[in-house]
């Protein structure tokens, strides 16, 4: 039962979040407060990583990715 005074509000979906993506921004905070880092330090940590994790012919592609904010996979 609504009242006459009560508006009736639009239900809004909630937004799709992938559960990778949450776990990756979970991963930074986790970094970013055990190292004592600030967010640009901790995304710099990751591209070394991901960069020495993978070959020469990939090390230019997975840069390219990581810094346009593609899936890393």
């Amino acid at each position: 039962m609504r009242w006459s005074w009560q508006k009736a509000r639009p239900v809004e979906p909630r937004p799709m979040v992938s559960t990778r993506v949450m776990e990756l921004e979970t991963a930074k905070e986790i970094l970013a407060e055990v190292f004592h880092a600030r967010p640009g330090e901790v995304e710099e940590m990751i591209r070394r990583r991901l960069e020495e994790r993978s070959g020469p012919e990939e090390r230019e592609h997975v840069k390219h990715e990581y810094v346009s904010g593609k899936s890393i996979s």
